[in-house]
């Protein structure tokens, strides 16, 4: 068929992963983020058979937190020697960077831009470790006035509510999933539990064989399930190697381009790899208004878009990267999606996941991604499918691809229009929620010390929720045994959690 020269395809992917050599405070030589993207640009353009990094109409960053730039752009730029027309820079979130590529890819098709450069990094790891010796970093800053185009649209996630119960954090939040997708199976929380540990092991296990993984030493399932001394209970019943690790310096970078463009630069066609379709969208945004803690249907319908718009169906793809910051974002996801997420025959990462292969803030996807361009090249004429989400399984972007051109081109949708018409529940002040509730959700947070602090969601009778919180010993140690999903609870007017 007829090749349309505005088809958006990529041309080269870049990974960086960057360990302190230790010396007497440990920083001797540390990178900056912008050292880390330029690092996997140049790897990204070697990757591309280029002999030198392409001019970019747009140099677009994923939006990072180990360093205010001010235009991380500008810095990225500086250290490649460009110019771009455009800087940009990416809201926040865990789907930015597939949310960037999906806008990327309508930008070329529009004939906006002819070549664009995205990457994203973090030097968390680094920029700790500065904090702990009382080390100034000297990293640069943009000048004054020189303010990056943004891309994506920001989302309030957490209502002051949420904030004033203490309740804000995604350590907090995915544990409570999981006890509710646990109870939705009807299954028995230690049974559920080592069959999530599988689950994990398996994650960690392709981290393992994977050079770009931060964590390449492979762990058992009774490794990551049993709480000790290098694994500390988090938010129970998550232990610390089952939350996202986002002690890491690494980057990612990706070159993107038009047929044309692909073609004058002489980019050889094994290479490309094209975007079939994208889709973008968002549950409601508040956790606080879910329906259920239970299920994710914007994933289902971002998922359907996605693949609908592509042509194929979720038994069409063979390669699969799903966002994995906490086990039950994975379980929520593949369901969503049509799969089981207990399957080890179908294996759904392709790095090892946050917990292992690295969860550098906002920028994960953008490794997976870079990992599935990888895997297309390897397995012509397969689909690959990639799931990104931010927030509270909140914010959710989705990409096909494959090496063979898209049929009808790329195409992209977003049903937000749908997931804001489904059901959702309002909630009650601790005031006007005292008496009579039952638990639909809960966890017990861990301090270095212990168990300190016991968080439930909670349903009133008239189906409002409420949040429910203990101090308090006795109900702290009676949460962290057994089932407590469907149990009936009571609710001051403080909004303290008592059990009967």
């Amino acid at each position: 068929m007829s090749l349309d020269p505005r088809t958006p395809v990529i041309v080269g992917v870049g990974q960086s992963l960057h360990r302190l050599d230790l010396g007497a405070d440990g920083l001797e030589d540390a990178l900056e983020p912008a050292a880390l993207m330029e690092t996997a640009i140049r790897s990204a353009s070697t990757d591309a058979g280029l002999t030198d990094v392409p001019t970019a109409d747009s140099l677009r960053v994923v939006g990072l937190l180990s360093w205010r730039y001010g235009n991380p752009a500008w810095a990225v730029a500086e250290q490649l020697g460009q110019q771009p027309r455009e800087l940009a820079v990416s809201t926040m979130g865990g789907n930015s960077p597939q949310t960037l590529l999906n806008a990327t890819s309508r930008d070329i098709l529009d004939g906006h831009l002819d070549v664009a450069i995205l990457t994203g990094g973090e030097a968390w790891r680094t920029r700790m470790r500065a904090k702990k010796a009382g080390v100034e970093l000297d990293w640069p800053k943009a000048p004054e006035g020189l303010e990056p185009v943004s891309i994506g649209t920001e989302l309030q996630m957490n209502l002051q509510a949420e904030i004033d119960r203490g309740i804000y954090m995604p350590v907090q939040v995915y544990p409570m999933f999981e006890t509710a997708v646990r109870a939705s199976l009807g299954a028995d929380p230690d049974e559920h539990l080592v069959r999530v540990s599988e689950m994990w092991a398996r994650f960690s296990a392709t981290a393992a064989r994977n050079p770009y993984a931060w964590i390449r030493e492979p762990l058992t399932a009774e490794e990551i399930r049993t709480p000790g001394p290098r694994n500390r209970m988090i938010g129970s019943p998550y232990t610390k190697v089952m939350n996202s690790n986002n002690d890491v310096d690494m980057g990612a970078a990706i070159i993107m381009c038009s047929v044309d463009a692909a073609r004058r630069l002489g980019v050889p066609e094994d290479r490309w790899v094209f975007p079939h379709s994208g889709s973008d969208c968002h549950e409601h945004p508040n956790v606080s208004h879910r329906d259920t803690f239970a299920a994710t249907p914007a994933v289902e319908l971002g998922g359907e878009t996605a693949l609908r718009l592509a042509g194929a169906s979720i038994d069409d793809i063979s390669v699969i990267d799903l966002y994995s910051c906490f086990p039950s974002a994975v379980q929520l996801g593949a369901r969503s999606l049509g799969l089981d997420p207990f399957d080890a025959d179908r294996p759904l990462t392709r790095t090892g996941g946050l917990s292992f292969a690295g969860g550098p803030w906002n920028n994960y996807v953008m490794h997976a991604i870079a990992t599935v361009v990888g895997d297309m090249r390897e397995r012509p004429g397969e689909l690959g499918l990639v799931w990104a989400n931010g927030g509270y399984a909140t914010k959710h972007s989705f990409g096909i691809y494959g090496t063979t051109p898209p049929a009808e081109g790329f195409r992209h949708e977003s049903p937000q229009d749908r997931v804001d018409v489904l059901p959702r529940r309002e909630l009650a002040d601790p005031t006007h929620a005292a008496g009579a509730a039952t638990i639909e959700a809960y966890t017990v947070m861990h301090g270095r010390g212990g168990p300190e602090r016991a968080i439930a969601s909670c349903l009133l009778a008239d189906g409002r929720r409420a949040w429910g919180i203990s101090d308090d010993h006795s109900v702290r140690t009676a949460l962290l045994t057994g089932e407590w999903v469907g149990t009936e609870a009571v609710l001051d007017a403080e909004g303290t959690l008592h059990l009967d």
